[in-house]
Protein backbone atom coordinates (compact mmCIF):
# COMPACT_ATOMS: atom_id res chain seq x y z
CA UNK A 1 0.00 0.00 0.00
CA UNK A 2 3.32 2.53 0.36
CA UNK A 3 6.46 3.26 -2.09
CA UNK A 4 9.07 1.12 -0.86
CA UNK A 5 11.92 3.67 0.62
CA UNK A 6 15.37 3.33 -0.80
CA UNK A 7 16.94 1.21 2.76
CA UNK A 8 15.73 -2.32 3.97
CA UNK A 9 13.26 -1.81 7.13
CA UNK A 10 12.71 -3.76 9.73
CA UNK A 11 10.25 -5.95 9.96
CA UNK A 12 6.83 -5.24 11.58
CA UNK A 13 5.29 -2.10 12.25
CA UNK A 14 8.52 -0.35 11.60
CA UNK A 15 9.05 -1.40 7.93
CA UNK A 16 5.23 0.37 7.43
CA UNK A 17 5.60 3.03 9.83
CA UNK A 18 7.95 5.53 6.90
CA UNK A 19 5.75 4.62 4.09
CA UNK A 20 2.35 5.29 5.66
CA UNK A 21 3.64 8.80 6.65
CA UNK A 22 4.82 9.25 3.42
CA UNK A 23 1.57 8.55 1.74
CA UNK A 24 -0.09 10.82 4.21
CA UNK A 25 2.64 13.72 3.53
CA UNK A 26 1.62 13.50 -0.37
CA UNK A 27 -2.03 14.06 0.20
CA UNK A 28 -1.86 17.60 0.10
CA UNK A 29 -4.41 18.35 3.29
CA UNK A 30 -3.30 22.12 3.09
CA UNK A 31 -5.72 24.13 5.37
CA UNK A 32 -5.87 27.81 4.51
CA UNK A 33 -8.58 28.65 7.77
CA UNK A 34 -10.75 30.14 5.34
CA UNK A 35 -12.89 27.23 4.38
CA UNK A 36 -10.86 26.68 0.99
CA UNK A 37 -8.19 24.16 0.02
CA UNK A 38 -8.22 20.33 -0.63
CA UNK A 39 -9.67 19.06 2.52
CA UNK A 40 -9.12 16.08 4.47
CA UNK A 41 -10.97 13.08 2.51
CA UNK A 42 -8.70 11.85 0.60
CA UNK A 43 -6.37 11.44 4.05
CA UNK A 44 -9.68 10.13 5.82
CA UNK A 45 -10.72 7.76 3.19
CA UNK A 46 -6.47 6.52 3.31
CA UNK A 47 -6.93 6.04 6.63
CA UNK A 48 -10.12 4.06 7.15
CA UNK A 49 -9.21 1.74 4.59
CA UNK A 50 -6.14 0.88 6.27
CA UNK A 51 -8.08 0.11 9.47
CA UNK A 52 -10.53 -1.67 7.52
CA UNK A 53 -8.14 -3.87 5.69
CA UNK A 54 -6.86 -5.41 9.24
CA UNK A 55 -10.42 -5.93 10.53
CA UNK A 56 -11.16 -2.59 12.40
CA UNK A 57 -14.35 -0.59 11.53
CA UNK A 58 -14.12 2.87 10.99
CA UNK A 59 -16.10 5.67 10.29
CA UNK A 60 -15.97 8.59 8.39
CA UNK A 61 -17.65 11.84 9.37
CA UNK A 62 -17.46 15.18 7.20
CA UNK A 63 -18.36 18.43 8.84
CA UNK A 64 -18.63 20.46 5.37
CA UNK A 65 -17.83 19.41 1.76
CA UNK A 66 -14.38 17.66 1.99
CA UNK A 67 -13.82 17.76 5.36
CA UNK A 68 -13.54 14.82 6.97
CA UNK A 69 -12.55 12.86 10.80
CA UNK A 70 -12.44 9.13 11.07
CA UNK A 71 -13.65 7.50 14.16
CA UNK A 72 -12.73 3.77 15.31
CA UNK A 73 -13.12 1.61 18.18
CA UNK A 74 -10.36 -1.19 19.22
CA UNK A 75 -9.72 -3.07 22.01
CA UNK A 76 -11.77 -3.89 24.97
CA UNK A 77 -11.40 -7.55 25.10
CA UNK A 78 -13.21 -8.19 21.94
CA UNK A 79 -10.46 -9.14 19.59
CA UNK A 80 -11.18 -7.98 15.85
CA UNK A 81 -15.06 -6.91 16.90
CA UNK A 82 -16.16 -3.49 17.29
CA UNK A 83 -16.34 -2.04 20.94
CA UNK A 84 -19.09 -2.71 23.19
CA UNK A 85 -18.78 -0.03 25.52
CA UNK A 86 -17.04 -2.09 28.31
CA UNK A 87 -14.04 -0.46 30.69
CA UNK A 88 -10.46 -1.89 30.48
CA UNK A 89 -9.34 -4.42 32.73
CA UNK A 90 -8.65 -2.04 35.64
CA UNK A 91 -12.04 -0.52 35.56
CA UNK A 92 -11.00 2.64 33.51
CA UNK A 93 -12.98 4.05 30.74
CA UNK A 94 -11.66 3.86 26.99
CA UNK A 95 -8.51 5.30 25.83
CA UNK A 96 -8.71 8.21 22.80
CA UNK A 97 -5.73 7.82 20.94
CA UNK A 98 -6.15 11.31 18.29
CA UNK A 99 -4.17 13.15 15.49
CA UNK A 100 -5.23 15.60 13.05
CA UNK A 101 -4.71 15.34 9.46
CA UNK A 102 -4.70 19.10 7.59
CA UNK A 103 -1.51 20.77 7.33
CA UNK A 104 -0.68 24.26 7.73
CA UNK A 105 0.02 25.24 3.88
CA UNK A 106 3.69 25.39 2.23
CA UNK A 107 5.14 27.70 -0.21
CA UNK A 108 7.00 25.30 -2.48
CA UNK A 109 9.52 27.79 -3.73
CA UNK A 110 10.71 28.62 -0.46
CA UNK A 111 11.63 24.58 0.41
CA UNK A 112 14.47 22.57 -0.97
CA UNK A 113 12.36 19.84 -1.62
CA UNK A 114 8.71 19.28 -2.93
CA UNK A 115 6.65 19.89 0.39
CA UNK A 116 4.29 17.69 -0.97
CA UNK A 117 6.29 14.83 -2.02
CA UNK A 118 7.50 12.89 0.92
CA UNK A 119 11.03 13.10 -0.07
CA UNK A 120 13.37 10.87 1.64
CA UNK A 121 16.86 12.30 1.75
CA UNK A 122 19.92 11.85 4.51
CA UNK A 123 17.82 9.73 6.78
CA UNK A 124 15.06 12.08 6.80
CA UNK A 125 11.42 11.92 5.57
CA UNK A 126 10.53 15.34 4.29
CA UNK A 127 7.29 17.11 3.84
CA UNK A 128 4.62 19.20 5.03
CA UNK A 129 3.08 17.56 8.17
CA UNK A 130 6.17 14.99 8.65
CA UNK A 131 6.08 16.79 12.67
CA UNK A 132 3.07 18.07 12.62
CA UNK A 133 1.37 15.88 12.62
CA UNK A 134 1.41 13.14 10.00
CA UNK A 135 4.28 11.36 11.46
CA UNK A 136 2.23 10.48 14.58
CA UNK A 137 -1.24 9.55 12.39
CA UNK A 138 1.77 7.06 10.70
CA UNK A 139 2.86 5.72 13.72
CA UNK A 140 -0.84 5.18 15.17
CA UNK A 141 -1.46 3.33 11.98
CA UNK A 142 1.53 1.30 12.02
CA UNK A 143 1.14 -0.05 15.68
CA UNK A 144 -2.21 -0.73 15.56
CA UNK A 145 -1.88 -2.57 12.25
CA UNK A 146 0.47 -4.68 13.79
CA UNK A 147 -1.33 -5.27 16.62
CA UNK A 148 -4.33 -6.64 14.96
CA UNK A 149 -2.95 -8.76 12.76
CA UNK A 150 -0.83 -10.46 15.20
CA UNK A 151 -3.78 -10.67 18.24
CA UNK A 152 -2.48 -8.03 20.06
CA UNK A 153 -5.37 -6.00 21.12
CA UNK A 154 -5.28 -4.13 24.30
CA UNK A 155 -7.82 -5.59 27.07
CA UNK A 156 -8.80 -1.61 27.67
CA UNK A 157 -10.95 0.09 24.74
CA UNK A 158 -9.02 2.30 22.78
CA UNK A 159 -10.75 5.18 20.22
CA UNK A 160 -9.17 5.89 17.37
CA UNK A 161 -9.45 9.44 16.31
CA UNK A 162 -7.92 11.58 13.11
CA UNK A 163 -9.75 14.80 12.68
CA UNK A 164 -9.75 17.58 9.91
CA UNK A 165 -9.37 21.56 10.74
CA UNK A 166 -6.75 21.19 13.83
CA UNK A 167 -5.07 23.57 12.23
CA UNK A 168 -7.81 25.94 12.29
CA UNK A 169 -9.08 25.57 15.72
CA UNK A 170 -10.57 22.47 15.07
CA UNK A 171 -14.18 23.78 14.63
CA UNK A 172 -15.18 21.85 12.08
CA UNK A 173 -13.16 18.72 13.03
CA UNK A 174 -12.73 18.14 16.65
CA UNK A 175 -15.43 20.43 17.62
CA UNK A 176 -18.08 18.63 15.13
CA UNK A 177 -17.29 15.36 16.86
CA UNK A 178 -18.19 16.04 20.57
CA UNK A 179 -20.72 18.42 19.80
CA UNK A 180 -22.53 16.15 17.26
CA UNK A 181 -20.78 12.90 17.67
CA UNK A 182 -20.43 12.80 21.65
CA UNK A 183 -21.70 9.36 21.99
CA UNK A 184 -18.90 8.09 19.83
CA UNK A 185 -16.63 9.55 22.83
CA UNK A 186 -18.38 9.23 25.62
CA UNK A 187 -16.84 6.42 27.19
CA UNK A 188 -13.27 7.94 27.25
CA UNK A 189 -11.64 8.97 29.86
CA UNK A 190 -8.00 9.75 28.88
CA UNK A 191 -6.76 11.26 25.79
CA UNK A 192 -3.29 11.10 23.83
CA UNK A 193 -2.82 13.56 21.28
CA UNK A 194 0.17 15.34 19.49
CA UNK A 195 3.27 17.53 20.35
CA UNK A 196 4.78 15.39 23.38
CA UNK A 197 7.19 12.76 23.63
CA UNK A 198 10.18 14.05 21.62
CA UNK A 199 13.45 15.10 22.77
CA UNK A 200 15.66 17.17 23.79
CA UNK A 201 19.25 17.14 25.05
CA UNK A 202 19.90 19.10 28.13
CA UNK A 203 23.81 19.38 29.31
CA UNK A 204 24.13 16.12 27.01
CA UNK A 205 21.55 14.12 28.73
CA UNK A 206 18.24 13.08 26.50
CA UNK A 207 14.66 14.57 28.40
CA UNK A 208 11.85 13.38 26.65
CA UNK A 209 9.00 16.28 27.00
CA UNK A 210 5.48 14.97 27.67
CA UNK A 211 2.50 17.74 27.19
CA UNK A 212 0.68 17.83 30.33
CA UNK A 213 -1.19 21.39 30.12
CA UNK A 214 -1.66 23.84 27.44
CA UNK A 215 -1.78 27.55 27.58
CA UNK A 216 -5.51 29.51 26.66
CA UNK A 217 -5.82 31.03 23.16
CA UNK A 218 -7.61 34.46 22.94
CA UNK A 219 -7.53 36.28 20.05
CA UNK A 220 -9.32 39.76 20.55
CA UNK A 221 -10.58 42.42 18.07
CA UNK A 222 -9.85 46.08 19.86
CA UNK A 223 -12.31 49.09 18.85
CA UNK A 224 -11.71 52.71 19.09
CA UNK A 225 -14.07 55.04 17.97
CA UNK A 226 -13.79 58.78 18.13
CA UNK A 227 -15.15 62.22 16.37
CA UNK A 228 -14.16 61.94 12.64
CA UNK A 229 -12.70 65.24 11.15
CA UNK A 230 -10.18 67.08 8.73
CA UNK A 231 -6.81 65.88 8.84
CA UNK A 232 -5.73 69.81 9.07
CA UNK A 233 -7.55 70.93 12.19
CA UNK A 234 -7.23 69.75 16.05
CA UNK A 235 -8.60 66.64 17.08
CA UNK A 236 -8.82 65.38 20.81
CA UNK A 237 -10.86 62.99 20.27
CA UNK A 238 -8.79 61.09 17.17
CA UNK A 239 -9.74 57.19 17.46
CA UNK A 240 -6.39 56.46 15.80
CA UNK A 241 -4.36 58.24 18.69
CA UNK A 242 -6.43 56.09 21.17
CA UNK A 243 -6.05 53.02 19.60
CA UNK A 244 -2.43 53.54 19.03
CA UNK A 245 -2.31 54.03 22.85
CA UNK A 246 -3.79 50.97 23.56
CA UNK A 247 -1.53 48.90 20.93
CA UNK A 248 1.84 50.29 22.70
CA UNK A 249 1.12 49.50 25.88
CA UNK A 250 0.19 46.19 25.23
CA UNK A 251 3.31 45.22 22.52
CA UNK A 252 5.66 47.31 25.23
CA UNK A 253 4.26 45.10 28.81
CA UNK A 254 6.33 42.83 30.18
CA UNK A 255 4.06 39.59 32.03
CA UNK A 256 5.83 38.44 34.88
CA UNK A 257 7.40 34.78 35.40
CA UNK A 258 4.06 32.86 36.51
CA UNK A 259 4.60 28.97 37.30
CA UNK A 260 2.21 25.79 36.86
CA UNK A 261 2.43 23.18 38.53
CA UNK A 262 3.45 21.21 35.23
CA UNK A 263 6.38 23.97 34.23
CA UNK A 264 7.82 23.71 38.23
CA UNK A 265 8.14 20.02 37.83
CA UNK A 266 10.19 20.58 34.21
CA UNK A 267 12.22 23.09 35.67
CA UNK A 268 12.98 21.16 38.80
CA UNK A 269 14.38 18.09 36.44
CA UNK A 270 16.45 20.95 34.14
CA UNK A 271 17.78 22.81 38.07
CA UNK A 272 18.87 18.62 38.44
CA UNK A 273 20.93 18.62 35.52
CA UNK A 274 22.33 22.17 35.70
CA UNK A 275 22.94 21.72 39.80
CA UNK A 276 21.03 24.74 40.65
CA UNK A 277 17.52 24.84 42.63
CA UNK A 278 14.79 25.90 40.67
CA UNK A 279 12.89 29.06 41.29
CA UNK A 280 10.92 31.68 39.30
CA UNK A 281 13.89 34.00 39.43
CA UNK A 282 16.51 31.63 37.63
CA UNK A 283 13.53 30.09 35.27
CA UNK A 284 14.52 32.20 32.27
CA UNK A 285 18.06 30.88 33.29
CA UNK A 286 17.11 27.00 32.78
CA UNK A 287 14.88 27.60 29.95
CA UNK A 288 17.64 28.55 27.71
CA UNK A 289 19.17 25.05 28.82
CA UNK A 290 16.83 23.41 26.16
CA UNK A 291 18.58 25.78 23.04
CA UNK A 292 16.68 26.71 19.92
CA UNK A 293 13.33 24.86 21.88
CA UNK A 294 13.39 27.95 24.09
CA UNK A 295 11.48 29.82 21.57
CA UNK A 296 8.91 27.44 22.51
CA UNK A 297 9.24 26.62 26.21
CA UNK A 298 10.23 30.17 26.84
CA UNK A 299 6.94 31.29 26.25
CA UNK A 300 5.13 28.84 29.17
CA UNK A 301 6.66 30.72 32.04
CA UNK A 302 4.35 34.06 31.28
CA UNK A 303 0.98 35.72 29.79
CA UNK A 304 1.62 36.66 26.29
CA UNK A 305 -0.29 39.07 24.19
CA UNK A 306 1.23 40.51 20.53
CA UNK A 307 -0.74 42.76 18.27
CA UNK A 308 -1.03 41.37 14.94
CA UNK A 309 -3.49 43.63 12.98
CA UNK A 310 -4.04 47.17 12.32
CA UNK A 311 -7.08 48.73 10.70
CA UNK A 312 -8.46 52.83 10.26
CA UNK A 313 -9.12 55.43 7.62
CA UNK A 314 -9.77 55.33 4.30
CA UNK A 315 -8.33 58.61 3.23
CA UNK A 316 -4.75 60.29 4.47
CA UNK A 317 -6.90 63.99 5.53
CA UNK A 318 -9.66 62.30 6.92
CA UNK A 319 -9.66 61.57 10.50
CA UNK A 320 -11.91 58.37 10.75
CA UNK A 321 -14.54 57.47 13.26
CA UNK A 322 -12.86 54.07 14.04
CA UNK A 323 -10.28 52.12 14.25
CA UNK A 324 -9.49 48.74 15.25
CA UNK A 325 -6.74 46.23 16.49
CA UNK A 326 -6.19 42.86 16.56
CA UNK A 327 -4.40 39.93 19.69
CA UNK A 328 -3.06 37.08 19.53
CA UNK A 329 -3.30 36.60 23.49
CA UNK A 330 -2.07 33.29 24.78
CA UNK A 331 -2.88 32.59 28.66
CA UNK A 332 -1.50 30.02 31.59
CA UNK A 333 -3.67 28.19 33.00
CA UNK A 334 -4.22 29.67 36.89
CA UNK A 335 -3.90 33.20 35.56
CA UNK A 336 -6.71 33.94 33.06
CA UNK A 337 -8.15 36.40 35.52
CA UNK A 338 -4.90 38.01 35.80
CA UNK A 339 -4.34 38.00 32.14
CA UNK A 340 -7.65 39.64 31.02
CA UNK A 341 -7.63 42.02 33.98
CA UNK A 342 -4.11 43.21 33.28
CA UNK A 343 -5.31 43.43 29.48
CA UNK A 344 -8.24 45.78 30.01
CA UNK A 345 -6.29 47.77 32.41
CA UNK A 346 -3.38 48.29 28.97
CA UNK A 347 -6.54 49.19 26.74
CA UNK A 348 -7.58 52.01 28.84
CA UNK A 349 -10.51 54.00 28.57
CA UNK A 350 -12.40 54.10 25.31
CA UNK A 351 -10.89 51.10 23.62
CA UNK A 352 -13.48 47.79 23.61
CA UNK A 353 -12.67 44.43 23.52
CA UNK A 354 -14.05 41.71 22.06
CA UNK A 355 -12.97 38.22 21.03
CA UNK A 356 -13.02 36.28 17.83
CA UNK A 357 -12.18 33.17 19.52
CA UNK A 358 -11.77 32.29 23.30
CA UNK A 359 -10.02 28.48 24.69
CA UNK A 360 -9.35 27.88 27.99
CA UNK A 361 -6.51 26.55 28.51
CA UNK A 362 -5.79 23.55 30.41
CA UNK A 363 -3.70 21.67 32.92
CA UNK A 364 -3.31 17.93 33.53
CA UNK A 365 -2.09 16.69 37.36
CA UNK A 366 1.13 14.71 36.12
CA UNK A 367 0.77 11.14 37.94
CA UNK A 368 -1.23 7.93 38.01
CA UNK A 369 -0.95 5.33 35.89
CA UNK A 370 -1.35 6.41 32.37
CA UNK A 371 2.03 9.06 33.37
CA UNK A 372 3.70 5.48 34.22
CA UNK A 373 2.70 4.03 31.02
CA UNK A 374 4.86 6.53 29.16
CA UNK A 375 7.42 7.03 31.35
CA UNK A 376 8.17 3.29 31.41
CA UNK A 377 7.65 3.11 27.36
CA UNK A 378 10.39 5.87 26.58
CA UNK A 379 12.39 4.58 28.89
CA UNK A 380 12.71 1.29 27.93
CA UNK A 381 13.86 1.73 24.04
CA UNK A 382 16.19 4.84 26.11
CA UNK A 383 17.47 3.93 29.97
CA UNK A 384 19.72 6.71 30.16
CA UNK A 385 17.28 9.51 29.56
CA UNK A 386 14.59 11.78 31.59
CA UNK A 387 11.37 12.17 31.11
CA UNK A 388 9.27 15.26 32.32
CA UNK A 389 6.07 17.47 31.52
CA UNK A 390 5.70 20.56 29.75
CA UNK A 391 3.56 22.96 29.38
CA UNK A 392 2.77 23.89 25.22
CA UNK A 393 2.78 27.26 24.33
CA UNK A 394 0.07 26.70 21.17
CA UNK A 395 -3.36 24.87 21.60
CA UNK A 396 -3.96 21.24 20.01
CA UNK A 397 -7.66 19.65 19.69
CA UNK A 398 -6.91 18.64 23.22
CA UNK A 399 -8.76 21.67 24.21
CA UNK A 400 -12.61 19.81 22.52
CA UNK A 401 -12.00 16.67 23.81
CA UNK A 402 -11.47 17.84 27.32
CA UNK A 403 -15.05 19.30 27.45
CA UNK A 404 -16.02 15.47 27.55
CA UNK A 405 -14.16 15.61 30.65
CA UNK A 406 -11.09 13.70 29.76
CA UNK A 407 -7.26 13.93 31.10
CA UNK A 408 -5.01 14.40 28.50
CA UNK A 409 -1.53 14.51 27.45
CA UNK A 410 0.42 14.97 24.13
CA UNK A 411 2.64 11.64 23.40
CA UNK A 412 4.21 11.11 20.25
CA UNK A 413 7.85 9.85 20.88
CA UNK A 414 10.54 10.75 18.58
CA UNK A 415 14.28 10.36 19.67
CA UNK A 416 15.64 13.17 18.18
CA UNK A 417 19.16 14.19 17.20
CA UNK A 418 21.07 17.51 19.54
CA UNK A 419 21.67 19.13 16.52
CA UNK A 420 18.28 19.17 15.16
CA UNK A 421 16.35 22.56 15.74
CA UNK A 422 12.77 20.97 16.02
CA UNK A 423 10.25 23.23 17.72
CA UNK A 424 11.87 25.37 14.46
CA UNK A 425 10.09 22.86 11.86
CA UNK A 426 6.36 22.81 13.55
CA UNK A 427 5.13 25.11 10.64
CA UNK A 428 8.70 26.04 8.94
CA UNK A 429 10.28 25.84 5.95
CA UNK A 430 11.86 22.09 5.14
CA UNK A 431 9.53 20.30 7.96
CA UNK A 432 11.46 16.64 8.27
CA UNK A 433 11.64 13.95 10.55
CA UNK A 434 14.03 11.38 11.02
CA UNK A 435 13.08 7.93 9.46
CA UNK A 436 15.10 6.27 12.57
CA UNK A 437 12.72 8.59 15.11
CA UNK A 438 9.47 7.10 13.30
CA UNK A 439 10.98 3.46 13.90
CA UNK A 440 11.69 4.69 17.36
CA UNK A 441 8.33 6.00 18.12
CA UNK A 442 6.65 2.59 16.90
CA UNK A 443 8.46 0.65 19.20
CA UNK A 444 7.42 3.17 21.83
CA UNK A 445 4.05 3.51 21.36
CA UNK A 446 3.97 -0.60 20.57
CA UNK A 447 4.90 -1.01 24.43
CA UNK A 448 3.15 1.81 25.65
CA UNK A 449 -0.22 0.20 24.45
CA UNK A 450 1.18 -3.12 26.47
CA UNK A 451 0.89 -0.73 29.51
CA UNK A 452 -2.75 0.50 29.15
Amino acid sequence: MTDDVANPQPSGAEAEVVGIARDLIRMDTSNFGDGSGPGERAAAEYVAASLDEVGIAATVYESDPGRASVIAHWGGGRGRDAHDGRAGRDGEGALLLHGHLDVVPAAAEDWQVDPFAGEIRDGYLWGRGAVDMKDFDAMLLAVVRERQRTGRVPDRPVVLCFTADEEAGGHRGAQVLVTDHADELAHCTEAVGEVGGFSTTVRGRRLYLVEAAEKGMAWMRLTARGTAGHGSMINRDNAVTRLAGAVARIGAHEWPVQLTPTMRTLLAAVGELAGVEATPENAERLVEEFGPAVRMLGATLRNIANPTMLGAGYKVNVIPTEATAHLDGRFLPGFEDDFFTTLRALCGDGVELDFITNQRPWETPYDGELVDAMTRSLLAEDPDAMVAPYLMSAGTDAKHFRSLGMASFGFAPLRLPEDLDFTGLFHGVDERVPTDALEFGVRVMDRFLDEI
